[in-house]
């Protein structure tokens, strides 16, 4: 039988339903994460799924963000593990921006959605209760995105597909939830997604052709390919936020964008 998920509030640090061995892992993590922002929390994704494979059974946990935006994710995720720590802002830049917005009647269009978080943060009062399309091609993160967007009341819609210059499908790979891409091409292995191009949530009625967006490309690697798949959204009042790696030399985005 499934274990209910363990309850963390991270506005008052109460943590419900853990046990105590539980509760002593919770510790260990919240300390690597006090330390490793130090260093910008190199080495932590690592050291916190090593702990969750030795001593972790498999059990979710459900964060709540604000008060009304509850996220879930597999006790001792190194990527999410992070949220215990109170003082941990995730991409804090973006969450600052997001809230200069919430007055702004904007439709978040939130590409390589992941587990869903930017979605379940926007779509709270908080931040202006704005409506969200979530996208995330990973038939193991998809069901994760989907059942965030259960818990949250159905705010906001996940949609299984990565996003592209056009419609199709093409072959995800990777090795880490955080960093699957469609980038490596045919032969990188992986699983076949499908893939939607911006433009196709206009034909298909997901959103209207005239708006205010706001298009988060967390998408490894096919940034360009995403806007290329997007002209006819971006000639709308549209925002798009993007990161460019530090290993691409040639600052390809950039360079595309400008």
């Amino acid at each position: 039988m499934t274990q209910p998920p363990i309850q963390f509030d991270r506005t008052t640090g109460d943590m419900r339903g853990a046990t105590p061995w539980e509760r002593t892992i919770g510790f260990a993590l919240l300390a690597g994460s006090k330390v490793g922002a130090y260093i910008s929390h190199r080495g932590y994704n690592s050291a916190a799924n090593l702990l969750k494979t030795l001593f972790l059974s498999e059990r979710d946990i459900n964060v709540m963000l604000n008060p009304d935006a509850a996220f879930s994710f597999p006790y001792g995720d190194g990527y999410w593990s992070k949220l215990l720590n109170r003082t941990f802002k995730y991409e804090d830049e973006l969450e600052l921006f997001l809230l200069d917005s919430k007055d702004v009647n904007y439709t978040l269009i939130d590409c390589g959605a992941n587990y869903g978080y930017w979605s379940v943060m926007v779509s709270s009062q908080r931040f202006g209760s704005r409506p969200s399309i979530a996208m995330e091609p990973s038939s193991r993160n998809f069901p994760r995105l989907a059942h965030n967007a259960k818990i949250n009341g159905g705010r906001f819609e996940a949609i299984n597909a990565a996003i592209g210059s056009a419609r199709g499908t093409a072959r995800l790979s990777g090795n880490r939830h955080e960093a699957f891409s469609i980038a490596g091409g045919a032969d990188a292995g992986g699983e076949e997604v499908q893939v939607l191009a911006l433009d196709n949530l206009i034909e298909d009625g997901k959103i209207p052709a005239q708006g205010k967006y706001i298009i988060k490309l967390d998408v490894e690697g096919v940034e360009i390919d995403a806007m290329k798949g997007g002209k006819r959204l971006l000639e709308t009042d549209s925002v798009v936020v993007c990161e460019e790696h530090g290993n691409d030399p040639t600052h390809s985005v950039s360079r595309y964008i400008l």
